[in-house]
């Protein structure tokens, strides 16, 4: 719509000489052979197509991801499926619309159709679309008040909630920029997925004799993801989780409990699906090496050595309950009446909850909870010993000039978004936000007060987390300190507990989404106030996009979330709704405190904390021994942060896959890797969502389905049983 502004680039272009001296590369390898190092600064951005397919892309993914989102096998729709398909509309509306020029100035004109479609406004609908392209936390509390809890909230309530959860974030990450965008060690893995594909579909590359060129080498494996997802997706559904222990001993449970890749500790089992495998974690072909081995190590540690002791040996009545489960249990192993013990205020009746009795958790539930303390202690020390060095410099340099990269170079050409910009959005969300807390309080529950401790919370951990993340592509959540403080301080009142847990949580993972973006338009040199406003106008649609929905299938769909079933169990939804309960109706004090059954769970915190020490301590008596550098101990411990609703099977597959990519051929066929691992990665995520929408437009609309036994998945219908000794329950050996 409107051509590049003069007054977006604040120096000229770089001489020859200077080019020559200043052509220095990151010194990531990863970004090095991927990201361009040259911009074209001429070319326009804010063009009418970059708005029309940029808002069609946000809707798109917003309602076709909140819909999937409910599903039992929930199928999230990245934001490469609208990246590759916007550019034959790109093309078709720069080759059809009229080139006439409406508006004409000094530095700016305004036409419908400024030239070629370009990478850069290419980049931009990318940004839209990755806003509708992320799940938006705060309809879990729209669903969990709705469809669990029964009670009254208004639309109209929960769009401020979700519109402030996302828009908050904005604050935090406008504070942050110098820390985590502008430094080339800070390099964000996940982006370059989408740089190898930007350059795959734009840029010209001559076919080496007996190879392919990454466009084609992208349409053939696209083609290959979409044909053969049919197979998992509908006709052989066991694909998801092929346990086949569970196979060769039908009648035993104690192999099903080890074999199960679903409902045990996938001993064995494998995924031969692409949204196994990345449905959690995210695309293996993305990860570094470094931080799959340390997801492999957290992971086998936790689920095969931990989760089984704790069980043989009845750690808190383990043996009472599956050992793989997110139920919320009685003392007797029977699923929890949480009905009974709520009252007509929507807060805790005690007298029922005694009656009732305790509230227990399976074994690995616990453990997850225990796990996630450490994981928060542990990246707060992490980050303190092995970047508070190079994050006080960068404070004390912050506004001097520095060396950097190439990159950050390029980018100094063009005004910055100015950090007042970023302090105006955040003061008024705050405010908003403290409004709604207490206008309406009946409905939210959430005090004043618990909104700025939430967003303290945010501030505090979004620095050492992003590092985390801009560095391994695994990013440890604020869930669970969160509901373990607003718990203790007020506890038996869960929409408030879920209240500051998204404004505590999402804020702080919403500041991560935008800096990522900013690092992804940062490497393909978009203008930061065009980016700016982009992400601005794209969290906006996409969270009123996803409430609507979400809104529409909970009044529309008989017993969803409830029926089980349904093929709308909404997974996702249940361990947000339990985490509700165990935190905010009945409290950690009365589960995780001196009145409940797994109050030892605390000592965690002391051992997260204790880890990265002796890992720091390592590298310091060694320093020769290079590898002890790459043990992070955050990812490490909080590797099976996903679990539930992620299970066995999404973490075996995926760690398979990051070894062969990340290792092997990364090691020993590096020139293909370069030139294929990310442009695999955008075809097979694109692929497998294509055919996932057309076999529901297609066949799941009908209700049209296969009943055969390559359907029935996993195959491991006893995992779920306990063995404590004269404990029978339904579907179990001895029950009649």
């Amino acid at each position: 719509m409107e051509q590049q502004s003069s007054d977006e680039i604040t120096s000229p272009l770089l001489s020859t000489k200077e080019e020559d001296e200043e052509t220095e590369n990151s010194a990531i390898q990863q970004v090095a052979l991927t990201v361009p190092t040259t911009d074209e600064a001429s070319l326009p951005v804010l063009t009418f197509r970059m708005w029309v397919l940029g808002t069609l892309s946000c809707v798109l993914l917003s309602f076709l991801n909140q819909f999937f989102w409910y599903r039992t096998e929930p199928l999230t729709i990245t934001a490469i499926s609208a990246q590759i398909a916007v550019v034959p509309l790109g093309q078709l509306m720069a080759a059809r619309i009229t080139k006439r020029v409406f508006f004409q100035g000094t530095s700016w004109e305004f036409t419908l159709n400024p030239g070629p479609f370009n990478i850069k406004e290419h980049v931009l609908i990318t940004i839209f679309a990755n806003s509708g392209a992320g799940t938006v936390y705060a309809i879990h509390v729209v669903t969990a008040v709705k469809i669990f809890y029964r009670h009254h909230i208004s639309f109209f309530v929960s769009l401020l909630v979700v519109i402030t959860t996302q828009v908050l974030g904005f604050g935090w990450a406008g504070i942050f920029r110098r820390y985590l965008v502008e430094p080339a060690a800070m390099w964000w893995p996940a982006n370059l997925v989408q740089v190898s594909l930007f350059r795959a579909l734009h840029e010209k590359e001559e076919r080496r004799k007996g190879g392919l060129t990454r466009s084609q080498f992208f349409v053939i494996a696209f083609l290959c993801s979409f044909a053969y997802y049919v197979f998992p997706g509908y006709i052989f559904q066991m694909l998801t989780s092929l346990s086949w222990i569970c196979w060769l001993f039908p009648m035993s449970v104690l192999a099903q409990q080890l074999g199960s890749g679903l409902y045990g500790l996938g001993i064995g089992a494998i995924g031969l699906d692409w949204a196994t495998i990345s449905s959690y974690l995210g695309s293996p072909l993305a990860s570094p090496w470094f931080a799959t081995a340390n997801v492999a190590v957290g992971f086998v540690f936790v689920m095969y050595v931990l989760t089984p002791l704790c069980y043989w040996f009845n750690v808190y009545d383990a043996k009472t309950f599956p050992i793989f489960s997110d139920e919320l249990f009685t003392s007797k192993g029977q699923i929890y009446n949480i009905t009974d013990i709520i009252d007509s205020n929507f807060h805790l009746d005690m007298a029922a909850y005694e009656r009732q009795g305790r509230l227990y958790l399976s074994t690995f539930f616990a453990l997850t909870y225990g796990v996630g303390f450490a994981a928060l202690t542990a990246t707060i020390v992490h980050v303190a010993l092995f970047h508070g060095r190079e994050i006080w410099e960068q404070s004390k340099s912050s506004f001097k000039e520095t060396k950097v990269d190439i990159h950050t170079k390029l980018m100094r050409r063009y005004k910055q978004v100015p950090e007042w910009w970023f302090v105006c959005i955040l003061i008024a969300t705050i405010a908003i936000t403290i409004f709604i807390c207490e206008y309406y309080n009946e409905q939210l529950q959430l005090p004043w007060w618990g909104v700025l401790l939430a967003c303290g919370l945010a501030i505090f951990f979004t620095l050492p987390i992003g590092i985390i993340t801009a560095i391994t592509n695994q990013s440890p959540g604020l869930n669970i300190i969160t509901e373990y403080i607003i718990g203790y301080i007020y506890p038996g009142y869960p929409v408030a507990n879920m209240c500051f847990k998204v404004y505590g949580y999402i804020s702080m993972t919403q500041a991560i989404t935008f800096l990522q973006d900013f690092k992804l338009g940062h490497y393909m040199k978009i203008p930061p106030r065009t980016m700016f406003m982009a992400q601005v106008v794209g969290t906006v649609i996409a969270g009123f996009v996803y409430l609507s929905t979400a809104w529409w299938m909970m009044e529309t769909i008989p017993d969803i979330c409830e029926d089980t079933s349904s093929v709308w169990r909404c997974p996702s939804d249940k361990v947000f709704y339990d985490a509700s309960v165990i935190w905010g109706l009945i409290g950690p004090r009365r589960i995780f405190g001196n009145l409940g059954a797994y109050e030892k769970m605390n000592w965690f915190f002391l051992g997260g904390a204790i880890g990265p020490v002796v890992v720091w301590v390592g590298t310091k008596a060694f320093p020769e021994q290079e590898w002890m550098r790459l043990i992070n101990m955050p990812v490490l411990i909080g590797a099976t942060g996903m679990m539930p609703p992620a299970t066995a099977v999404n973490y075996t597959s995926w760690i398979i896959v990051g070894f062969l990519s990340g290792f092997v051929v990364f090691r020993y066929r590096p020139e293909w890797w370069r030139r294929h691992n990310y442009v695999l990665s955008g075809a097979l995520d694109a692929g497998l969502a294509f055919m996932a929408v057309v076999l529901y437009l297609c066949l799941g609309l009908e209700e049209i389905s296969i009943n055969w036994w390559g359907n029935d998945i996993d195959a491991c219908p006893l995992a779920h049983c306990p063995t404590a000794k004269g404990l029978v329950l339904q579907g179990c050996p001895g029950f009649s």
